[in-house]
């Protein structure tokens, strides 16, 4: 029997294993005895010879023991180590993959900064060539004035005459607004170019004409209202840059900033409040009993939707504006704002609520509301606005059921109130079809653009009491996602009247057959 080697005291016992390899090899290679002779056949020295080899034989055993659980901790130890390789090559590739898709985002905002700055670096420019135009101008007034005065002191003696002033300005070419403006342009171009009839376009410019109109100065001529307000509505129904609005209209891209700016905060004033207000009692009843005609659902008194406009990323609280659906779903990314409106049953805007950042849901606009909080003052006490499915239950917003497993009651309920909701779903459709400059991102500032977009609104509703028809294919696709809010039902009470109406359209036939 090998001796066991004595352990080096600079290295641990474990790494060395030639002994135990030996070892095994010996115990191998050695034949099993043959069962002993009983202890009474055999004399006292054979007798301690044998116990001291069974002591051997069990130490041996034990060895072999110590040896396998050794192997098998070792082989437990690969083991783990090859499991924490493999968690450790996902993490990287996961951490790879981050790193990847936040380097794309910060591209993609870098492209949009980049963007914004050169729109804001061109409407720079056209400014300074504005100011510069009217620095050469005065300037040559100046001189155009002593000059004349020196001739008039000269000729004064004898009677001389008044020299008119002569000032420089850059000959811009008017040729395409001077044709739209002529009497002979053909009403469909007209209305193809101002998505309105000459008549609509004539009306707003009358109501206008107080608050945008400009007095003639010795430098220059002002610009005629109906000048000023095509420019306008030229620019929200395309939507095309400011460069091209003043190559169409022969005036400088800053004024034509200038005067959409305030040719909206003019609709605002002035026809927002005739064109776009809540209904009253007399009023009121008329809608309702409209909505209910068709739908067989009563006391609703508009529909409501929540749409998001695309804007320039801002400089201040980005991460409020952002928008992750969109963004997620155009693989681009995206920043805008919402509009929330409240429309009748002809599609004209009667509430809207504009600028909150394009991060909150639908729900958070509308608790931040004038809406909500008229509704908390009971200003709608025993009347509904039907809204989507993004909107929670309340006394007066009626929503769709959005559990699973809905009964014949429930669909049929559904069924109903989405041609409610369909109304205001095609109203914005409308909306952003007619007023083209809504679907992209445009150079007006972030404080500017609600009353833009509230300018919409009004002249949305004006084409729509007017009758003024759409050119097909003009109508924008809407691509609002609806969440869910986390507490979808917040009154009892509402959720019992809601089950009553759904009983009630099936049971009195108001429900129809398209559930089925």
């Amino acid at each position: 029997m090998n001796s066991c080697p004595a352990a080096d005291t600079t290295q641990p016992v474990l790494e060395d294993f030639s002994f135990y390899i030996s070892f095994l090899q010996d115990s191998s290679a050695t034949a099993s005895p043959s069962p002993p002779p009983s202890s009474d056949d055999m004399p006292k020295g054979r007798r301690r010879r044998d116990t001291g080899a069974a002591a051997a034989g069990n130490e041996r055993r034990r060895k072999r023991r110590t040896i396998a659980n050794l192997l098998t901790s070792m082989a437990s130890i690969d083991v783990q180590h090859e499991s924490q390789r493999r968690e450790s090559d996902y993490d990287c590739e996961l951490s790879l993959e981050e790193n990847h898709h936040q380097e794309a985002e910060a591209v993609l905002d870098h492209y949009c900064r980049l963007e914004e700055s050169l729109s804001a670096l061109e409407y720079d420019a056209g400014t300074l060539r504005s100011k510069r135009v009217r620095l050469t101008a005065s300037a040559s007034a100046a001189s155009a004035s002593a000059e004349g005065e020196g001739e008039a002191d000269a000729t004064r003696g004898i009677g001389g005459g008044h020299q008119q002033r002569r000032l420089w300005v850059k000959d811009r070419s008017q040729a395409w607004w001077d044709r739209c403006n002529h009497p002979d342009f053909p009403e469909a171009e007209f209305r193809l170019a101002f998505r309105m009839g000459r008549a609509t376009f004539d009306m707003i410019c009358e109501e206008l004409g107080s608050a945008v109109a400009k007095e003639d100065t010795m430098l220059r001529a002002a610009i005629p209202v109906r000048q000023r307000v095509a420019v306008c509505i030229w620019r929200l129904a395309t939507g095309e840059p400011l460069r091209l609005v003043s190559k169409r209209f022969g005036l400088g891209i800053s004024t034509c900033h200038k005067l959409v700016l305030e040719v909206c905060n003019a609709i605002k004033t002035l026809l927002m409040p005739r064109f776009l207000q809540w209904p009253d009692d007399g009023d009121a009843t008329q809608v309702k009993s409209r909505f209910e005609a068709p739908s067989g659902i009563p006391n609703v008194i508009g529909s409501m939707y929540t749409t998001h406009i695309p804007i320039i990323a801002p400089k201040v609280s980005v991460a409020s504006y952002f928008n992750r659906r969109h963004t997620e779903r155009n693989q681009k990314t995206s920043y805008s704002i919402t509009v929330q409106g409240v429309v009748d049953p002809d599609g004209v805007f009667t509430d809207v609520c504009i600028g909150w950042p394009g991060s909150m849901h639908d729900d958070q606009v509308l608790e931040e509301s004038a809406l909500y909080r008229r509704a908390a003052t009971g200003m709608l006490k025993n009347t509904w606005i039907v809204g989507s499915s993004g909107y929670p239950l309340m006394d007066w917003v009626l929503v769709p059921y959005t559990h699973r497993n809905l009964t014949w009651t429930q669909h049929a309920f559904n069924e109903k109130i989405g041609e409610v909701q369909r109304i205001a779903r095609e109203a914005f459709a409308r909306l952003k079809g007619r007023w083209t400059c809504l679907q992209k991102r445009t150079e007006v500032k972030l404080l500017d653009l609600p009353v833009v977009i509230g300018a919409c609104c009004v002249l949305h509703n004006i084409c729509e009491r007017r009758k003024e028809e759409m050119e097909s294919g003009i109508e924008c696709e809407l691509a609002d996602d609806e969440m869910v809010p986390e507490n979808s039902i917040r009154s009892v009470s509402a959720s019992q009247a809601r089950d009553n109406i759904a009983h009630n359209l099936l049971h009195r036939g108001h429900a129809g057959t398209a559930f089925f």
